[in-house]
């Protein structure tokens, strides 16, 4: 089934997903921790993507637990399989039909993914299912809050965010409210009927001097993936320039080598009990 953003089996960024959880590992995993996993879990990462949570995930499951991964894009299964190094554990399925019987687990982890279903209502409801009596849903989703990359200069970066989500609906063909599901995880899973419904955010934040994993993502997933030559048509051109010379690490003002580089995100989960 085509997601919103245009997902299909051969759509592949994986390299972004790598660079992502890098970063975020610190993070991610203290999530984890948080859901007090036990031995002898089976827990499912759906939009389990290259794989790198779901091994820590199964991680924190031994003795005993077994741990499955699911992801739409064939490339990401075969990145996935790498990282676990288990073939068997991770599957090429759209996440509304998905091959596993009625609740068949204790946890569901999902990262990332409400804003690629293409019915997250039906969604919810596939993953109620899969669900045992008691077992309960993760749902992590990032940049709830805008944002904050260039904390001296708050208006280049209200319009280089203004311009990312302008370009993102022009390229996908949705209005925001299309997309609403991304801050609206609270009352997707009220609706749906989950029990226990419950919210915390997690603040990814960094300083300089940078981690390498931390200017990798920023510089290679944000700076020239994310933002880059596409910017162009939705920024002034002086705004574009000032951007460009941030983003570029050859130049002198590049942002990350800055002593008052800054950089805040929020990671927020949401729980609920079948």
């Amino acid at each position: 089934m085509r997601g919103v953003l245009g997902d299909t089996p051969a759509r592949d960024y994986s390299q972004k997903l790598k660079q992502f959880n890098a970063f975020a590992r610190p993070e991610l995993c203290r999530a984890m921790d948080d859901l007090g996993l036990q031995a002898g879990m089976r827990v499912l990462d759906a939009g389990c993507g290259t794989g790198d949570a779901l091994a820590w995930l199964g991680a924190r499951i031994q003795p005993g637990g077994v741990a499955m991964g699911v992801d739409l894009s064939l490339a990401h299964v075969e990145a996935a399989r790498e990282t676990v190094g288990d073939p068997t554990s991770v599957i090429q399925a759209d996440l509304l039909s998905m091959p596993f019987r009625r609740e068949s687990f204790d946890l569901i982890w999902s990262v990332n993914v409400v804003h690629h279903l293409s019915n997250a209502v039906d969604a919810m409801q596939v993953f109620k299912d899969l669900l045992r009596p008691g077992g309960r849903m993760a749902m992590g989703q990032s940049s709830f809050l805008a944002d904050m990359y260039f904390a001296w200069d708050a208006r280049l970066e209200r319009a280089t965010n203004e311009a990312v989500r302008q370009y993102y609906r022009d390229r996908y063909e949705v209005s925001e409210r299309e997309l609403t599901s991304v801050r609206a995880i609270v009352g997707l899973m009220r609706q749906t009927g989950w029990r226990n419904v419950r919210a915390h955010s997690y603040l990814i934040e960094r300083v300089s001097p940078l981690h390498r994993d931390d200017e990798v993502y920023l510089a290679e997933t944000i700076f020239r993936q994310s933002w880059g030559e596409r910017l162009k048509p939705y920024l002034s051109p002086e705004d574009y320039e000032a951007l460009s010379q941030l983003s570029d690490p050859a130049h002198p003002k590049f942002a990350l080598r800055r002593p008052d580089f800054h950089f805040l995100q929020t990671l927020s989960f949401v729980t609920g009990e079948r």
